[in-house]
């Protein structure tokens, strides 16, 4: 990856935790659990490299994609190409889970579709996410709204990577039970001030 690209992934990592972003991204740091190792192989499966044309659509998998202006690259799983003179590009992102309400999936998406514009001089309006375990295919509409908050995600995904500094743990609790990086994050140890016991201790 060149220099001070982000990695496309990396920014669902920061808008589920700022603070898992900066484990994986800053410390080097990664465990995998279950949902992690569900996740990879499934991306090994559809990881094949191979282009087909079925009558109107070409499904290119496996693309490398970047972004000069916004400091992105990475592979997305599934590019299709509807038409063949006035082409539509429509992304499509693999994912272990379900669908969520948050827009964590949804910005990894639109990251590629922001690549995906600048390569190939076009404008992409939609996308879809396939959810492995819910078997659903959910189209996301790649509005105006999402592109703000993918770029100012990219921006401040940048920042704390340049910066070189970890968050503190998230205050949405919830989001740990199912992390793999739990044991090395210790939300709970760092969500507590143990300072006014240190002062007390030291003054017996």
């Amino acid at each position: 990856m060149p220099e001070n690209f982000l990695a496309i992934s990396a920014l669902q990592h920061y808008a589920y935790c700022p603070r898992q972003f900066a484990l994986i991204h800053v410390e080097q740091a990664w465990a995998e659990n279950r949902f992690t190792a569900e996740g990879r192989i499934l991306h090994e499966r559809v990881d094949s490299n191979e282009a087909e044309q079925r009558k109107d659509i070409r499904y290119e998998r496996s693309v490398l994609v970047k972004s000069e202006q916004y400091r992105i690259q990475g592979k997305m799983d599934l590019l299709e190409v509807h038409g063949r003179e006035n082409k539509r590009y429509f992304p499509v992102e693999y994912k272990r889970g379900k669908p969520k309400t948050d827009d964590w999936d949804r910005l990894q998406l639109c990251a590629q579709a922001l690549c995906i514009e600048e390569m190939r001089d076009t404008r992409v309006e939609e996308g879809a996410i396939w959810y492995w375990e819910a078997r659903k295919r959910e189209s996301v509409i790649i509005d105006d709204a999402l592109r703000r908050e993918t770029i100012d995600a990219i921006s401040q995904a940048s920042d704390i990577r340049e910066r070189a500094i970890t968050p503190p743990p998230t205050s949405q609790k919830k989001r740990c039970q199912g992390c793999s990086l739990y044991h090395l994050c210790e939300p709970n140890l760092f969500s507590k001030d143990w300072s006014a016991n240190y002062i007390e201790s030291i003054g017996e």
